[in-house]
């Protein structure tokens, strides 16, 4: 960590997951950048994608929410999704803002950075690439299924998932942030979905393995159909290792809190269950492992807590008492 500086801290991912994590870890003094992935294809953003063929403003319009310090109806206001039987339906008004400012100003990145200085955003808040990427995703039995939102429809065991088109630029900015980590955070998010199509833009990825800074992995609570299904947390490690070619995590965080039979039982109607805990697994496959009850039961869902991932990652910048899985 670098004396008389805020310690710099990147995350890279997408969906809820990373917002969740970000409105903990804001509230630290840190300098924080968030790396977002712009594979996203369904919903509102997808529709914005085609019809305008700018990079999908949702994921982005989550982290810039999560990361803002507006009053509590801006944001609400921001996030708010129409409801209408016209083609405003199913749009939210940050993601039409995103989008009328990529079209003003002519560049998705800038957008970003003018929505940044509107919402107060603490923290930067980076797309992988500057450019519409399209998911594609190799299934075992040797079939492709393209597009982000129909690859977890597909119902079938993922072998690989890679990008198009082959030559993606990464942001210099992405880049220089990576080089001048104190610590870079993955997770959490969907594997196959949200975490790797950032780590898969070339160089962005690559970066990120030769990075001096300590990686942490934040596993996964619950399994996911279509993706996970039946996931440890020593799978989805190999899974990230297998895609970079190396191992690259220096650190995993992991769940040991029961999750109560109600919720189990919600989320089997989903095909979704507790990632199993291998820490025998994980700690022959070389990691340290810090377990901790980090379940957050919000509204019937399961979140990560983010106070209590948030001040553990923060220790990590410190060298603090970690509390360490043995074997």
């Amino acid at each position: 960590m670098k004396n008389q500086t805020k310690p710099k801290i990147v995350v890279i991912g997408g969906g809820t997951g990373l917002s969740v994590l970000l409105r903990g870890l804001k509230k630290f003094p840190v300098d924080l950048t968030a790396i977002v992935t712009v594979a996203d294809d369904g919903g509102s953003s997808g529709r914005l994608r085609d019809e305008m063929e700018i990079p999908p403003p949702g994921d982005v319009r989550n982290v810039l929410a999560a990361l803002s310090d507006v009053e509590p109806l801006v944001e609400e206001m921001f996030q708010h999704r129409f409801n209408t039987s016209n083609e405003l339906s199913g749009h939210s008004l940050g993601n039409l803002i995103i989008a009328a400012l990529t079209s003003i100003t002519g560049d998705f990145v800038h957008a970003v950075q003018e929505m940044s200085r509107v919402l107060n955003v603490r923290g930067k808040v980076l797309p992988a690439a500057n450019q519409s990427v399209v998911l594609h995703a190799e299934m075992e039995d040797g079939t492709i299924v393209s597009g982000e939102s129909k690859i977890p429809e597909a119902g079938k065991k993922i072998k690989r998932v890679f990008l198009t088109p082959e030559i993606i630029q990464p942001l210099q900015e992405t880049i220089r942030a990576i080089r001048e980590a104190d610590l870079i955070v993955i997770g959490p998010g969907s594997l196959y979905t949200s975490i790797l199509p950032n780590l898969l833009v070339p160089s962005l990825g690559e970066e990120v393995c030769r990075a001096k800074a300590k990686k942490v992995y934040i596993c996964n609570l619950m399994t996911q159909a279509g993706e996970t299904l039946g996931f440890t947390a020593s799978d989805h490690l190999e899974a990230l290792y297998r895609h970079m070619k190396r191992p690259f995590i220096d650190v995993m965080l992991v769940n040991n809190e029961e999750v109560p039979l109600e919720f189990r039982n919600r989320y089997k109607e989903e095909c979704a269950q507790p990632v199993m805990f291998d820490v025998d697994r994980l700690v022959a496959l070389g990691m340290k492992v810090i377990y901790d009850q980090i379940i957050s039961f919000d509204q019937g869902l399961i979140r990560h807590d983010t106070e209590k991932v948030a001040h553990i990652l923060y220790s990590l910048l410190g060298g603090g008492n970690d509390q360490i899985a043995q074997s």
